[in-house]
């Protein structure tokens, strides 16, 4: 079943498609083509000699999700002032991407191109993805071998069949962030649904709900954290 909801867009204070030189998380376009030909609209902040890589995938486009969507701006703003380089970028079919919203899988293939170009931007560095909602879902399912980990935040466990979250079974760490009052997918149902996958650890955000009013600060320090250093979780 899909997933009914309208997601808060707009450009953050200070969002910049205009690279400038001297500001450590200025915004500058960067050109990333997928496999199946379709060119991504997309922006890079490289910050200051990044220490991780973070890829940010934004949520549903058929309920105004895209890379300037609230807390993916957010993220992207956030973090190259923790030290961490970030890439977002619109999912086909959306902003001036090509092609045509495919309902998550096809939207596989947009998330590794991304994984691809931050890997050639800031090599050897920890490179992780992060999807917020849809995006979570959609980047669960990619395995791509140059990420060392995953963090989903919100993610719905809903938008794609259970058997193409392949990141459940793969060793890689993975961290979901769920709200503790998420209307989709609320921290009991979470660890249900993920009761058997590998090396995962569920951080519950304390007081969030699925849009992370007033949350997302604290979400962007965990990534940073993870995103520096992807190690396994502790064994409970």
């Amino acid at each position: 079943p899909s997933i009914h909801l309208t997601v808060p867009c707009g450009p953050m204070s200070g969002d910049s498609t205009s690279p400038a030189n001297d500001a450590p998380g200025a915004a500058g376009p960067v050109g990333v083509r997928t496999s199946d030909g379709i060119y991504l609209e997309a922006e890079v902040a490289l910050g200051v000699a990044p220490g991780a890589a973070v890829v940010l995938a934004h949520p549903h486009p058929a309920h105004g999700g895209s890379m300037r969507s609230l807390v993916t701006s957010e993220l992207f703003g956030t973090l190259p002032g923790l030290g961490v380089a970030a890439l977002r970028f619109n999912f086909r079919g959306v902003g001036d991407s090509g092609g045509a919203h495919g309902g998550g899988e096809p939207e596989r293939l947009d998330v590794t191109a991304a994984i691809g170009v931050m890997a050639r931007l800031v090599p050897g560095v920890p490179l992780v993805v992060s999807g917020w909602s849809f995006g979570a879902d959609v980047s669960l399912a990619v395995d791509d071998p140059a990420l060392d980990g995953w963090f989903a935040v919100a993610p719905p466990l809903r938008i794609l069949p259970a058997g193409l979250l392949v990141a459940a079974h793969d060793p890689r760490p993975k961290v979901l962030a769920v709200p503790e009052h998420d209307q989709f997918n609320p921290p009991e149902r979470c660890a249900e649904k993920t009761s058997g996958w590998v090396n995962t650890r569920r951080d519950v955000v304390a007081g969030g709900d699925h849009f992370l009013v007033g949350r997302t600060q604290v979400v962007a320090g965990w990534l940073a954290a993870f995103a520096r250093d992807p190690h396994p979780p502790a064994a409970p």
